[in-house]
């Protein structure tokens, strides 16, 4: 088992989408360069999705086209198959794709039925193969949907099947509105990881309930080592009623360093760049930690990475 998390850091998709203010291009970008320098592994850099539907997303294929020579692996969301075409023609070769666990959910998110969100995904994960794109399928609402309630673990692990049997590169469990709790975590995870190992797996937590950070444990314990994140716990979604802030990335960092898990993440630059993103929206996000890791870092600097 490795010793290392690989952090997905979201704020410029999953933090943005959500928020009143919405930042220009220029401003996205600047973000997006400044998170590239703290040593994170990926970044999801916007959406590929219709401007009237999510305005903040609006121009992605321009930040695409602009976006800092790094080692960061640049990833964008697809809603279904024209936004996929679009990444494609922007050259990003990293996508996530969203299937929900439940009917309404999907109705809600991309208005497709479930049936045909599946077949949708089927579809985009055969035509990856031959155009050389790894797709993270993400199955959400995974543990409580806004619309229906609570979703069955079994309804779960057969979704998960479905999905795995088209070889994603990555298959992603999202806890959308923040309702899971790290019981429920612990024993899906096993279940997953038992059936399909852990190399192939990651976890997307919101914090809602304040638990965001108690369930990446819960799962770092059944061997996930691949998680989404967002500086400062910027997040939500628009169409999931209660699905407030990403689980803080600052704060999944410092969780690491205490099990004695590197990130890789200079947690100097990543404040910095919280810092310069709260201007941009005239806000004060901050995860749990982030008061106490911008007076101690000094202390600690060169040990969270």
């Amino acid at each position: 088992m490795t010793d290392r998390i690989v952090i997905k850091e979201v704020a410029p998709r999953d933090g943005l989408q959500a928020q009143s203010q919405h930042l220009t291009v220029e401003q996205r970008l600047e973000l997006i360069s400044l998170l590239s320098t703290s040593g994170i592994s990926e970044c999801e850099i916007g959406s590929f999705v219709s401007p009237a539907a999510v305005p903040q997303m609006a121009g992605t294929d321009i930040i695409a086209s602009k976006l800092p020579d790094s080692d960061v692996v640049y990833s964008a969301l697809v809603p279904n198959s024209k936004g996929y075409e679009l990444a494609l023609r922007a050259g990003i070769k990293q996508l996530a794709i969203v299937v929900s666990a439940t009917e309404k959910m999907n109705k809600q998110n991309i208005n497709m039925s479930l049936s045909e969100t599946f077949a949708m995904a089927e579809d985009l994960m055969s035509r990856a193969k031959n155009d050389g794109v790894d797709i993270h399928a993400y199955l959400a609402v995974a543990f409580e949907c806004p619309y229906e309630g609570r979703v069955e673990m079994a309804t779960v692990l057969r979704q998960a099947e479905s999905l795995m049997r088209c070889n994603p590169a990555r298959l992603v469990v999202a806890d959308t509105i923040g309702a899971a709790n790290p019981k429920a975590v612990k024993d899906l995870m096993d279940a997953l990881v038992q059936d399909f190992g852990a190399s192939k797996l990651g976890c997307h937590f919101h914090d809602t309930r304040a638990m965001a950070i108690a369930n990446t444990f819960a799962a770092i314990e059944s061997g996930v080592r691949y998680f989404d994140s967002s500086a400062g716990g910027l997040g939500g979604c628009p169409f999931a009623p209660g699905a407030k802030g990403n689980v803080a990335t600052e704060d999944l960092i410092l969780l690491a360093h205490s099990m004695g898990l590197e990130t890789g993440i200079r947690v100097d630059v990543l404040l910095e760049a919280i810092d310069a993103m709260n201007q941009m929206l005239s806000a004060d996000n901050g995860g749990r930690a982030h008061y106490w890791l911008k007076n101690n870092w000094q202390k600690i600097a060169g040990t969270l990475q």
